[in-house]
């Protein structure tokens, strides 16, 4: 079943997709909010967020502020990924949902990220997907610029081009361009603000913090990141609680996993099972 619901939060209307499967009780079964990338919105999850709830899971596709069918938020196009964190933690809330795992991609990531390392607002799980824990490399003073100068023509072919360019080897040519038109329904203010989060935002002192499992995963063919950096992160999250993150590098693949892989909803069942099995190893250890 899809539930499309606009809840109204810090002033303005945010759109909320849930994804339940039929005939359950929905309210027992583990919720998963998922986060979409840069200037995209829940769409990017359409095919997931079902196959999810197929799976017994109740699936939280949010649009963040001025994507999708969110209204804008009330001061501006957001710059700050901690901003973007206390939006979503007011979703949770209007919802009712406590402990939900999360999954991202990208800005989305980063988000995952920034939830994960919030000790007052408890995961069962986080699976952090193409995102460093330091800044995103970008260039923040361009994208400043560009916000002057974002209605150019050319915008829209290149975000289809650049998009292909951040998609795996692995990927087929007619899925490359099908996720590849989707994402020039993006606003280009809207993406070149989030980026300035993405190129802004640091949790590297916080990992400490971490107080679900985590899971961090890197396409090895993205070009917007690291692959060690990444790796580094579930490292240092280690130091603290041994055991308490896992790193995954995924073989042919890009900046967009969710969207690149067959059958994804399965590989994430999977990474969950996994993280539900390291909190019963915690439980059993203490």
């Amino acid at each position: 079943m899809i539930e499309a619901r606009y809840l109204e939060i810090d002033g303005a209307l945010g759109f909320v997709e849930i994804v339940t499967p039929d005939h359950l009780d929905v309210e027992a079964l583990p919720a998963v909010l998922c986060i979409h990338t840069a200037g995209q919105s829940g769409v990017q999850w359409r095919h997931v967020s079902r196959d999810l709830a197929d799976r017994g899971y109740r699936v939280i596709v949010p649009d963040l502020p001025g994507h999708g069918r969110s209204e804008p938020a009330p001061s501006g196009p957001v710059t700050s990924i901690v901003d973007y964190g206390d939006w979503l933690c007011g979703v949770l809330d209007a919802l009712e949902i406590e402990r939900p795992y999360v999954i991202g991609c990208s800005i989305g990531g980063k988000l995952t990220l920034e939830l994960a390392t919030r000790p007052e607002r408890p995961l069962s799980g986080a699976i952090a997907m193409e995102a460093e824990a330091g800044p995103g490399r970008v260039n923040v003073n361009g994208l400043r610029r560009e916000l002057e100068d974002v209605a150019g023509p050319a915008r829209a072919e290149r975000t289809y081009l650049g998009t292909l360019a951040s998609v795996g080897r692995s990927v087929p040519e007619r899925k490359a361009h099908l996720i590849a038109l989707m994402h020039k329904r993006e606003d280009p203010e809207i993406s070149s603000s989030d980026l300035i989060g993405w190129g802004t935002h640091d949790v590297r002192d916080r990992l400490n913090q971490v107080t679900a499992p985590l899971h961090v995963v890197a396409g090895r063919d993205d070009p917007w990141i690291n692959v060690d950096e990444i790796a580094r992160v579930a490292e240092l999250a280690n130091e603290t609680t041994p055991g308490r993150a896992r790193f995954t590098a995924l073989d042919g693949i890009g900046h967009y996993p969710m969207e690149e892989i067959d059958d994804f909803a399965g590989l994430v069942d999977t990474w969950i099972n996994e993280l539900q099995q390291s909190v019963v190893a915690e439980e059993v250890v203490l």
